[in-house]
């Protein structure tokens, strides 16, 4: 627009920049209004479909936030309706599942922990719908049968062919990776990247590492993560440390 109009001094292109910000906004609002349209899943915060507006211009490996909450949504919503269960609400789940990523970078925590305090806080009274949001990556206890659907529904729109860019040889380096900087530590004798790497699950030696410091190679341990590798959204650091004792009666 500065270009076009020929005039580029500071005034105009905080004017400008307003505009635009207007013109986002705008769109954004409209884009979630679509997308809400589009699941067919009622009444919902207008805060809400402003955060799934955002969507639209986030992604995750290369895919289309929005568009995955989408897919996720119309296959919940499939799924339910198979199974005798609530198709709205099934897409309503889906739908919301991944908002917390709209705010993850202005938020602390994983997404699905600041999508659930998001949409709790804009209205989202249902049980289901919430502990979807926070329960799609196995974090919690999946006592909902929708939550379960939004999982399934989750890894069926990321794993199809195409949804994603990451190579195979990429994602095995990145969990060699992970592994490399959790064994490095004193006291640990084995690592092992699970949950397609967003969990590393470290092994300490109990003789070498007592309780206090199992806690600190945990905090470490996430530290060097954060300093060393790049990756989408978080890593849970879990460190076991145990004693086992074993005798034969005979």
């Amino acid at each position: 627009k500065l270009i076009q109009d020929g005039r580029i001094h500071p005034s105009r292109i905080e004017e400008v920049v307003a505009e635009t910000q207007a013109e986002m906004e705008k769109h954004i609002l409209e884009v979630g209004r679509q997308a809400v349209q589009d699941a067919n899943i009622g009444p919902i915060h207008e805060k809400l479909v402003q955060l799934l507006g955002r969507l639209k211009f986030r992604t995750s490996y290369s895919q289309n936030v929005l568009n995955h909450s989408l897919e996720v949504a119309h296959l919940c919503g499939m799924m339910a309706d198979e199974l005798g269960l609530d198709g709205r609400l099934a897409r309503r789940c889906g739908l919301l599942h991944d908002i917390g990523k709209a705010a993850d970078h202005e938020m602390e925590g994983g997404h699905p922990k600041i999508g659930a305090e998001l949409a709790k806080r804009y209205g989202e009274t249902s049980k289901e719908v919430l502990h979807a949001i926070i329960g799609h990556h196995d974090d919690v206890t999946l006592d909902h049968v929708y939550t379960v659907l939004v999982a399934t529904a989750d890894a069926i729109s990321a794993s199809r062919p195409g949804a994603r860019r990451e190579t195979l040889e990429k994602y095995v380096k990145r969990l060699e990776e992970l592994e490399e900087v959790a064994s490095g530590f004193p006291g640990v004798e084995q690592a092992y990247a699970i949950q397609a790497g967003r969990e590393v699950r470290v092994i300490a030696n109990a003789a070498q590492t007592s309780d206090s410091d199992a806690l600190r190679v945990c905090r470490e341990i996430a530290r060097a993560i954060e300093e060393r590798l790049h990756y989408p959204g978080e890593i849970k650091v879990t460190v076991v440390r145990e004693t086992r004792a074993v005798e034969y009666a005979r």
